[in-house]
């Protein structure tokens, strides 16, 4: 190879050196720009405001009547008969069953004439007290002598009395065999056909009368739910209801009952084998839907938040530890916070405190990002019927562009666009 060869591939060498560097200057440069150009990723954000909640707790409860009756006879006898309708409405005092009163006929008969008998020596005894007594003055008769006539009219005084206490109670006996309900209300089956023989006092009742226009929901909650009740209401996260408390009833079935009830009152101790204390609620019944027995939810309201956030479930996750978490939005950049003290309401978070005004929470798209990511955001509201995310109204985002630019805060690229 010559000089000038040599030269040649020296110059092509250094050429083809220099349009390398330079390609390769012109690739670098390039991929900086589209660094630059990526778009930030895109959240979607409901944006929270305080509002008043009520408080609410979900608890099981069983229905009681209101009275409860059990029909026993007050006399033994051989029930004649059955003067009811099995599950029809009965009112107070009307006649059930009739036991055969023959024999209680004559026991009050005979106490009437025991009582004609006793009053028949009245006059006898009243008229011999009274000439003892002009006697005794005249010194005709001795002291004993009268005494003893006084003591004869007390003794058939008391006399009638002890019959005519007889005869009432033989005529309360005799009555007692014409049974009759003692509340008004609903009566069961009769346990017992006419021809059988029944005893007073018996253990088994006849029948049961239960009084359900108003009905009692007898409620069960925790100790510790109510413990965690007192100290939200000492902290004043929690206003107390004040008056009457309303509860709503929910069935076994799903469907919620149309009448509202009252919290009566709760019982003063707990419960040492459960832990739980009992709460009692009245409800109408006026078309006889609730039934002794029944098994129902009561959604009793505990109190007021007054100034409470409720954050979409779908938002809401929990860390490694268990705690509820959720993804905001603060100056462009995504920040995890801990939902201190939140609790479910429905089908959103109740958050009382950690919050601001006007603060986005993500709801959709938090699982392409991370605490600290910048990122682009549009405003999107949650229906509350169908659960589905729907763009914000035009007017609720030219408000939170208004809001964004009054607070030096550069609007997201949604909004800008």
């Amino acid at each position: 190879m010559n000089v000038q060869q040599i030269k040649t591939v020296a110059v092509t060498g250094a050429a083809g050196l220099a349009l390398t560097l330079a390609l390769a200057s012109c690739h670098g440069d390039g991929g900086n720009a589209a660094a630059q150009a990526m778009p930030r990723p895109l959240v979607s954000v409901v944006k929270l405001h305080p509002q008043v909640v009520p408080v609410t707790a979900e608890l099981p409860g069983r229905v009681v009547a209101l009275l409860e009756a059990e029909v026993r006879p007050q006399v033994s006898g051989v029930i004649q008969q059955r003067l009811f309708v099995e599950g029809a409405e009965v009112k107070a005092g009307q006649a059930l069953y009739t036991i055969d009163p023959a024999s209680y006929q004559a026991a009050r008969d005979s106490a009437e004439a025991s009582l004609q008998r006793a009053e028949a020596t009245i006059p006898a005894a009243q008229a011999r007290a009274a000439r003892n007594s002009d006697l005794i003055r005249l010194n005709a008769i001795s002291k004993q002598e009268y005494e003893d006539s006084v003591d004869a009219l007390a003794l058939a005084r008391a006399n009638v009395a002890t019959a005519r206490a007889a005869l009432e109670a033989a005529r309360i006996d005799l009555d007692r065999t014409t049974i009759r309900a003692p509340i008004s209300g609903r009566i069961d089956r009769s346990a017992l056909t006419p021809g059988a023989l029944v005893s007073a006092g018996q253990p088994a009742p006849l029948t049961t009368i239960h009084q359900i226009d108003r009905v009692n929901v007898d409620l069960s909650q925790s100790s510790a739910n109510l413990l965690d009740l007192r100290a939200a209401i000492d902290a004043g996260h929690l206003v107390s209801a004040n008056g009457g408390v309303p509860v709503r009833l929910r069935l076994e079935n799903g469907a919620a009952y149309p009448q509202t009830g009252e919290l009566e009152f709760g019982e003063s101790s707990v419960a040492t084998s459960t832990g739980t204390y009992t709460l009692r609620v009245t409800v109408p019944n006026p078309h006889r839907v609730l039934l002794p027995g029944m098994y129902v939810r009561a959604i009793v309201e505990e109190g007021i938040v007054p100034d409470g956030y409720l954050l979409p479930q779908r938002a809401v996750s929990r860390d490694e530890r268990g705690e509820p978490v959720a993804l905001f939005v603060r100056a462009g950049k995504i920040e995890q916070v801990i939902l201190q003290g939140a609790r479910e309401h429905g089908n959103d978070w109740l958050v009382t405190q950690g919050l601001r005004e006007g603060d986005a929470i993500v709801v959709e798209g938090g699982q392409q990002v991370h605490a600290g990511d910048a990122v682009a955001s549009t405003e999107v509201v949650i229906d509350a019927a169908t659960g589905m995310v729907r763009a914000a109204p035009a007017s609720d985002r030219a408000n939170a562009a208004a809001a964004a630019t009054a607070t030096g805060t550069a609007p997201s690229q949604a909004n800008r666009t």
